[in-house]
């Protein structure tokens, strides 16, 4: 079997690692810059800790900000139309998953007009060039955009997220700078936090799985499990800075070997009823965790061994448990919703989410075949 590993060219870690943006921009002889990013970070400040540097080193930048936390089609139209307006020839994309998705989306546009209606890039487009140059600065530690070659979009005309795949949208630069993660709220520490959670222990047990992957995955768990709540809670520095790390980690395994229907599910939730798609990863993760345990247990034992649970002596239904208790009681720990009903999801609409997880992008790599069946029996295990 051959397997394949897609990187970024550089990236950069470290408290202050925003300043070698103006390198990186200089240095590849960038001269119009688009800034993606949203509302939000422009008016907490975390937007200004970036273009201060593009500013103070005389770096032209116009920028588009009218990403919503779950982007569309149109968020992608208007900022491709500044783009194409403003001849930029590379974007910088400041935020989470949503700003980065957004700033992929139009990349991979501007160096492929003929898939400027963004619906044709649902799943794998057959693009041919490279994306317009894009650097990366995550403020968020979950989605792990910056070092992906997915991004997901949704379709409002369908009612529907595309999970798109291109190696050609991988951006150039990753730039993972504790600052700018510092300030996140609460519940958005939280809720990334668990996304990246979800995607170190989906990514794990894939049907894709192989060695360098793994080693991706198991560190990034350990890490997650361990510093999750204190960065979260607590805003400890030591503990923000290891899951801007981790999330990081988790992404270069998934990335290549693809996750399960834990994302399926919560692509339907997040289409339908604009759920916080960390908040639907950690929501649903136990129950498909433990659906999951029936077909690879011996997978859970090393991934309790990671958390630091004791893993001794136990059969295969209890290491799967011990795991699923632990992510659990985390989800709880950092006061995540832990029902579908808490959340406000209609019960009625069960099987109308079900059908489109099961034709989800993701649902492909789930370890353990499932039905639309087995998806709405998970649905309704989460709703109360």
């Amino acid at each position: 079997m051959i397997n394949r590993i897609v990187l970024n060219e550089t990236s950069y870690f470290g408290r202050g690692a925003r300043e070698k943006l103006s390198e990186e921009i200089k240095a590849r002889h960038f001269q119009k810059i688009l800034v993606v990013t949203d509302k939000s970070l422009l008016e907490t400040g975390t937007v200004t800790l970036v273009t201060d540097v593009l500013e103070k080193n005389q770096i032209n930048y116009i920028t588009y900000d009218g990403v919503k936390p779950n982007p569309t089609v149109q968020n992608v139209q208007d900022g491709l139309k500044i783009a194409k307006d403003n001849a930029v020839d590379c974007i910088v994309a400041i935020g989470g998953g949503s700003s980065i998705d957004t700033a992929k989306a139009i990349a991979v546009i501007m160096t492929n007009p003929e898939f400027s209606d963004v619906v044709s890039l649902d799943g794998t487009a057959d693009t041919k060039n490279k994306a317009l140059p894009l650097i990366a600065l995550p403020t968020t530690a979950g989605t792990a955009a910056e070092v992906t070659i997915n991004y997901v979009i949704t379709d409002e005309v369908r009612t529907k997220k595309m999970v798109c795949v291109d190696v050609h949208d991988i951006p150039v630069v990753a730039i993972i700078d504790p600052d700018l993660m510092q300030g996140m709220p609460q519940k958005i520490a939280a809720s990334t936090g668990m996304d990246a959670l979800t995607h170190a222990m989906e990514g794990y047990i894939t049907k894709a799985g192989w060695l360098i992957p793994d080693m991706f995955h198991i560190n990034a768990m350990s890490l997650i499990y361990k510093n999750l709540e204190r960065a979260a809670n607590d805003k400890d520095k030591k503990a923000v800075e290891k899951i801007g790390y981790a999330q990081y980690i988790a992404g270069m395994g998934f990335s290549n070997v693809g996750l399960g229907i834990v994302h399926s599910m919560a692509h339907s939730l997040g289409a339908y009823f604009d759920t916080p798609h960390g908040v639907a990863n950690a929501l649903l993760l136990p129950h498909v965790l433990k659906f999951n345990g029936q077909v690879c247990p011996e997978l859970f034992r090393n991934m309790g061994n990671a958390f630091g649970l004791d893993m001794k002596n136990t059969t295969d239904e209890e290491a799967v448990q011990k795991v699923v208790d632990a992510v659990k009681e985390l989800s709880i720990k950092l006061h995540i919703p832990q029902t579908l009903k808490e959340i406000g999801i209609p019960k009625e609409m069960l099987p109308t989410l079900a059908e489109q997880a099961l034709h989800d992008a993701c649902t492909g790599g789930n370890p353990r075949e499932v039905t639309k069946e087995d998806i709405l029996a998970l649905y309704k295990e989460a709703y109360e």
